[in-house]
């Protein structure tokens, strides 16, 4: 593994008929191509130009898997994934999460003064903003990190900069003129993986997520109502997004994660409930909770040294 991955599991071991390339979004040396190696160390990567080649790999044969950005702790959502998901007919099969350092790259021999603007994806661009601020430096959007590496070289201009990860320093031949300069300490992308067919996961093998895509009623409180089953369930919903469907501001879909099996009895009772006042409800994929969640939540936990450090609202002043 490299150090940019943040979890302990063990590769991620699946049927034979899941043997073959993983796909990813971007070019040699992107984030989504570090986040294969870290997970799959000993497959092969296929780079592709967008979110939907990485899928069409897929669902054509020429991967086996797929590694799709799906979230970011500082940035929020990835644009688009939401949509292409449902849409897919590929299953999630497993989650990761990626620890992101960003590094300032540019030509060798070139130095900080030399700089005067800055090319990368605008995700990785709006993660810096402090730097590229503090550098006075002219931020310039591209199509992908390691391409803006990629163009760095080619261009050989010394003026210019790319922000992306060490390997694409490696893949490229730059320099690190300026290390690790994500504002965030914590920046960290969740990923999903996708295949053609599901995984089975077998109940209390192990704590699994399940995601789902669902659209309620055309009523009022129907939302309230479709979610009221988990809560009276102690299912613990950890992801809640909504997304407009076909260019209507009437039509919603939610897309949603949940600590649970859909065999379990609980989670059976919720989603009875929440089919109850939906018109569409679809399973994603049943697959393996990543154990980041739980470093994570005891990260949280530490914040609170005892119950007088969190806020009573119901005390009355």
């Amino acid at each position: 593994m490299t150090d940019h991955a943040i979890t302990t599991a063990p590769q991620l071991q699946l049927p034979k008929q899941f043997d073959g390339p993983i796909s990813y979004q971007g070019e040699p040396g992107a984030n989504s191509h570090l986040a294969c190696l870290d997970m799959f160390p000993d497959r092969d990567t296929l780079p592709c130009a967008t979110f939907e080649d990485a899928i069409a790999a897929v669902r054509k044969g020429r991967a086996a898997l797929a590694m799709i950005p799906v979230e970011n702790s500082v940035a929020g959502r990835v644009a688009d994934v939401h949509h292409l998901l449902p849409g897919s007919g590929l299953h999630i099969v497993a989650e990761h999460f990626e620890r992101i350092s960003h590094q300032l790259l540019a030509l060798k021999g070139a130095k900080l003064s030399d700089l005067k603007s800055v090319h990368s994806h605008t995700m990785a661009l709006g993660q810096c903003r402090k730097a590229i601020r503090a550098l006075q430096l002219t931020p310039i959007p591209e199509a992908d990190t390691a391409g803006a590496a990629r163009m760095v070289k080619e261009r050989g201009d010394k003026s210019i900069a790319a922000i992306a990860s060490r390997l694409a320093a490696e893949v490229y031949d730059l320099q690190i003129i300026k290390p690790d300069i994500e504002d965030a300490a914590h920046n960290t992308t969740r990923f999903l993986v996708l295949a053609r067919e599901p995984v089975a996961v077998p109940r209390q093998n192990g704590p699994v997520m399940t995601s789902f895509i669902f659209r309620v009623r055309n009523v009022p409180a129907a939302l309230y109502k479709a979610l009221g089953g988990f809560a009276t369930n102690g299912i613990n919903l950890t992801k809640l997004e909504s997304y407009q469907l076909e260019g209507s501001f009437n039509a919603t879909m939610f897309f949603a994660d949940i600590d649970g099996h859909p065999e379990d009895r609980l989670v059976r009772l919720a989603f009875e409930e929440l089919n109850f006042f939906s018109h569409e409800i679809r399973i994603l994929g049943t697959y393996p909770k990543s154990p980041f969640r739980d470093t994570l939540k005891a990260q949280q936990e530490a914040l609170y040294t005892g119950p007088d450090d969190v806020p009573d609202r119901t005390r009355r002043k």
